[in-house]
């Protein structure tokens, strides 16, 4: 049977006239890497401290880690790590100095504490600049020794709220590497609020999509994928003329078809045979050289989750 380590049921914040979470109900899994996607401004922060217990919930309940969030969010936080939208490091202490403050107020042996910071600096390629002053390292580092700071005392679930915001891309893929191969090893399960979708992709089992406070939909990417994005094919080559696009778009299973330079992205409305189609393009005289079928990527799931919230 899976383990769950968060559970919300219908919880709401309401700031006022601003319904910040509204009416959120989902199911995290042990061990999961579960991304909360969403623009600025979803509720993805207020989500998190909500399920922290720094905030009372208007309506609705929440469990993390087995613990009430309204009447246990001391032993909530007593079992998480979270980074969120400041790192918690003492800049004028040295990275080893910071995580040993960490691992006293964690009441953690002088031994554990040791052992604790070369098994979390090495990997991040930290451990030789231990002894550093934080303030004079780049955000990218600081951003690592944050994560190392979040999980220093071995929590069951992490809380990361935008990690690599403001990172340049060669940073952030570094850090998002790295926090896929520590969350692999440490087991933790991890809670990841983005709008990065690429990030997401790489990181997460899981995703939820929200906005303006309300989940749009939950699951598997693949599930995802099945529920909201269509199967399409590229096809490759030259020849692509006005009839041989009108040829494919008259077709029943056809919904859309874009030109894309040297080739064609063509999106089904269902699961169908590609073959009758590459027939038809090369009867109307197109020089195939190249076909792929593909689902949507998360990206185009995200923006057609988007799209169907606006419309409603």
């Amino acid at each position: 049977m899976t383990q769950i380590a968060i559970q919300a049921e219908h919880l709401t914040r309401v700031f006022r006239d601003l319904r910040a979470v509204d009416d959120i109900t989902l199911e995290v899994p042990t061990g999961t890497v579960f991304g909360f996607l969403g623009p600025n401004g979803a509720g993805k922060t207020t989500t998190i401290r909500l399920l922290l217990g720094l905030l009372e919930p208007t309506a609705g309940r929440a469990e993390v880690l087995g613990h009430d969030t309204r009447t246990q969010a001391t032993a909530i936080r007593q079992k998480t790590g979270a980074l969120l939208e400041h790192s918690g490091l003492y800049e004028r202490l040295s990275a080893e100095d910071n995580l040993e403050f960490y691992g006293r107020v964690a009441r953690m042996s002088r031994a554990a504490r040791q052992r604790r910071i070369k098994e979390l600096l090495e990997p991040l390629g930290l451990w030789e600049r231990r002894r550093e002053s934080v303030g004079g390292w780049s955000r990218g580092m600081k951003q690592k020794l944050a994560v190392a700071r979040a999980l220093f005392h071995r929590p069951a679930l992490l809380f990361l709220d935008e990690p690599t915001a403001g990172l340049d891309p060669v940073a952030s893929a570094a850090l998002r590497d790295e926090l896929a191969a520590l969350a692999a090893r440490e087991g933790v399960t991890v809670f990841l609020t983005t709008h990065n979708l690429a990030e997401a992709e790489k990181l997460c089992q899981q995703v939820g999509v929200i906005r303006k406070g309300k989940l749009l939909a939950t699951g598997a990417l693949d599930q995802l994928r099945a529920q909201t994005g269509h199967p399409h094919v590229e096809v490759s080559g030259t020849g692509f003329t006005a009839e041989a696009i009108a040829a494919l778009q008259a077709r029943p299973e056809v919904a859309a078809v874009q030109r894309r330079n040297s080739h064609l992205v063509i999106d089904l409305r269902q699961a169908a045979e590609v073959a009758p189609l590459v027939s038809l393009l090369v009867a109307q005289g197109v020089q195939v050289e190249e076909v792929k079928k593909g689902t949507a990527n998360l990206e185009e799931v995200f923006l057609t989750l988007m799209e169907e919230e606006a419309q409603a």
